[in-house]
């Protein structure tokens, strides 16, 4: 089977600083797959790589086997950005529809999109407000709701737990599994390890634009000989660099 997205020794530098040093690693199709760091890891470059908006000085980056700058590609990925900020002067109603269309979903009716909203509790009495009035957390899982209702074979999620309250927190991981099990891929990033202890089947932790670690949960505890995954990643870029 094609793996769903390859990282090919990716490298990207702004102006001194090495935001990313020759990362590779592959995620396999059907999986789901987590990015952790520290804040200014490189996570959010690599993604940004991923969704072509930003430019690697070197390296190759495919999805599904093609190239990430070819629209085809892209094509099959539904994105939630990091600092995710929906047009103000729609509503949600109108925000779903939009993102619906863009994604081709045909003719998504509202009980659909009542269907995703709810699926991320996002109560559908907000649907018909303009999102400018919406909550950090609402305009959140509006966004989440949009990657919902476009069943994508690839979901590429920046923080999306950001700004979710336990509930909303809770349907999400309920929602990722749901759309592993129904085939897609889904890869996030997060800094919270108890949601990549519980959901990823493998995951990266980049440190300083490079990786130091590419696996398990289970396999990070036993490398480091740590009983709790916190104390493991801590462990694992408190090491030296082999760069």
């Amino acid at each position: 089977m094609v793996n769903a997205i390859e990282f090919n020794g990716v490298s990207k530098r702004f102006g001194s600083h090495a935001a990313l040093r020759s990362v590779s690693f592959t995620v396999p199709s059907g999986s789901i797959f987590g990015l952790v760091g520290l804040n200014g890891a490189g996570k959010t470059t690599l993604i940004k790589s991923l969704m072509d908006f930003s430019f690697p000085d070197s390296g190759e980056i495919l999805i599904f086997a093609q190239p990430a700058t070819e629209s085809m590609a892209r094509g099959a990925v539904a994105y939630l950005s990091e600092r995710f900020a929906p047009p103000a002067y729609l509503t949600g109603l109108e925000y779903l529809q939009m993102m619906s269309r863009l994604y081709g979903v045909a003719a998504p009716d509202n009980r659909r999109i009542e269907d995703a909203a709810l699926a991320i509790d996002l109560d559908v009495k907000y649907l018909p407000k303009r999102v400018g009035s919406y909550s950090k957390g609402s305009g959140q899982k509006l966004g989440i709701a949009a990657v919902l209702l476009s069943e994508q074979r690839l979901l590429v999620l920046d923080e999306p737990m950001s700004g979710l309250d336990p509930r909303a927190r809770a349907c999400l991981r309920a929602q990722i599994m749901a759309a592993q099990r129904r085939g897609a891929t889904v890869l996030f990033s997060s800094h919270s390890l108890a949601d990549i202890d519980e959901l990823c089947d493998s995951f990266v932790v980049l440190h300083e634009g490079a990786i130091r670690f590419i696996g398990a949960a289970a396999e990070l505890r036993s490398r480091t000989g740590e009983a709790t995954l916190d104390a493991a990643f801590l462990r694992v870029i408190r090491e030296p660099s082999s760069a």
